[in-house]
């Protein structure tokens, strides 16, 4: 048995056996590619993969290092999706450090409106990288698909025998701690200052760290003097995150500063969609309407969730329908719906159909009021855990049966009437957006 299908026995002690059986069971540790601080795995299908490495990596790398005493990095791929690569001749390839994921790749990244800005900008740079916007810094919430997008720029360079190196600001300030224990601080720079491209995600976790920001500020004078494109992310915009040198957070300013939105509806339907297609994951429009309109912006999210329905149904021998799809959720959103409130609901609602949030909750009956009373019920009676009785109480009903009977005639507007319908759908994807 091999380090690796070790370390996956401990975790089969720690994860239920669903689980394991589900996601785990059938990972190949691939024992070539791996090193002292990457350990590959295998796993058969993209979603299984990238919901493993989203929910599991963190976990695996801990019982490596438990095991081995080394802190590794653990990367989850599909089954010989490096031979999916271009291929180079050898004589063109430089020494890379890269651990670039070779499935994100511009052609899956989906572009809306909330991000076409920072793909345009990572498009420029990898088409001509170190002229135009150096650094090139990006920021934006967790999932929005900041990583994607420099992964993107990274393996076009990649796939032109161009050197790279993709790291995380946690690997990267591990690394200086590790040569500088060693006293080989010499081949730390080597390796930093000779890329052709550097990409350092989550930049902000350098913050309050001297040694490293000192380390790192002559590395980045000394690749942007010689033209080598540097990219940066983090999660918020250089001039908010704390603790970081003066002279650092201007040099990130220095190139183009481009941030991501959380996906408006219309987006996040349509990376569903793809995700859906990507996958061979078969949903009817409702279903993805509803997965949309409920879960958070993190497109990881969305993969783990489309992977637990797949597996599910899998399992399970049932066809994906709408009601399977909330009970398999239920879980989920029950702990959203904890988070929130029929007041932040009513206001929320008010706000977008500019009325008072006192005037939607009256007894007023003109068409505007009607119309946002009904919304807001719907929303609240959908996104939260209040019973009817309590709904009637908040917005001045009789009592449940009249809330009863309003949900009635709700269910059957969304039926007949699409304008009801999608702004329905808008409202609730700005409140679970917001939470």
């Amino acid at each position: 048995m091999n380090i690796g299908q070790e370390v996956l026995q401990e975790l089969k002690k720690e994860i239920t056996e669903s689980e394991y059986n589900r996601y785990i069971k059938h990972l190949a540790y691939d024992i070539k590619k791996s090193t002292s601080d990457l350990a590959v795995f295998h796993a058969s299908n993209a979603l299984v993969s990238n919901w493993i490495q989203s929910k599991y990596s963190e976990k695996i790398s801990h019982l490596f290092e438990v095991k081995t005493g080394n802190k590794v990095t653990v990367r989850v791929t599909l089954k010989n999706s490096s031979e999916k690569r271009k291929i180079v001749k050898k004589n063109t390839i430089k020494t890379s450090h890269s651990l670039l994921n070779p499935s994100q790749i511009f052609d899956n990244f989906m572009v809306g409106g909330s991000n076409q800005f920072a793909y345009s900008a990572v498009k420029s740079v990898s088409e001509n990288p170190g002229n135009v916007y150096n650094p090139l810094f990006i920021y934006g919430g967790v999932g929005l698909g900041k990583t994607h997008l420099m992964q993107s720029a990274g393996n076009v360079y990649e796939n032109q025998g161009k050197s790279v190196i993709y790291t995380t600001s946690e690997q990267l300030l591990n690394d200086f701690v590790r040569h500088i224990r060693n006293k080989t601080m010499e081949k730390f720079q080597e390796k930093y200052r000779k890329c052709d491209m550097l990409l350092i995600d989550d930049i902000q976790f350098l913050s309050n760290k001297e040694g490293i920001q000192e380390e790192f500020f002559h590395t980045f004078e000394a690749l942007r003097g010689d033209g080598k494109q540097i990219i940066l992310t983090a999660d918020k915009h250089p001039k908010k995150i704390g603790g970081l040198e003066e002279r650092l957070q201007s040099r990130f300013e220095w190139g183009l500063v481009a941030d991501i939105q959380p996906p408006e509806l219309e987006t996040k339907i349509a990376i569903i969609k793809s995700k859906c297609e990507l996958n061979k994951v078969s949903l009817t429009p409702d279903i993805v309407n509803y997965i949309a309109t409920v879960i958070d912006n993190n497109v990881r999210e969305i993969e783990g969730i489309l992977s637990r329905l797949h597996a599910y149904s899998q399992l399970m021998h049932v066809d994906i329908d709408l009601a399977f799809t909330k009970n398999a959720l239920k879980d989920q959103l029950k702990e959203k719906k904890m988070n929130l409130s029929m007041e932040s609901i009513t206001h929320c609602v008010s706000k977008d159909l500019n009325i008072k949030p006192s005037e939607v909750r009256s007894k007023g009956r003109s068409k505007n009021l009607v119309y946002a009373r009904r919304i807001a019920i719907y929303i609240c009676r959908e996104l939260t855990q209040n019973t009817m009785p309590q709904l009637a109480q908040y917005f001045g009903m009789k009592d449940h049966t009249a809330i009863s009977h309003t949900i009635k005639k709700i269910n059957e507007l969304i039926q007949t009437d699409e304008d009801f319908k999608t702004k329905i759908d808008e409202l609730t994807n700005k409140i679970t957006s917001s939470t």
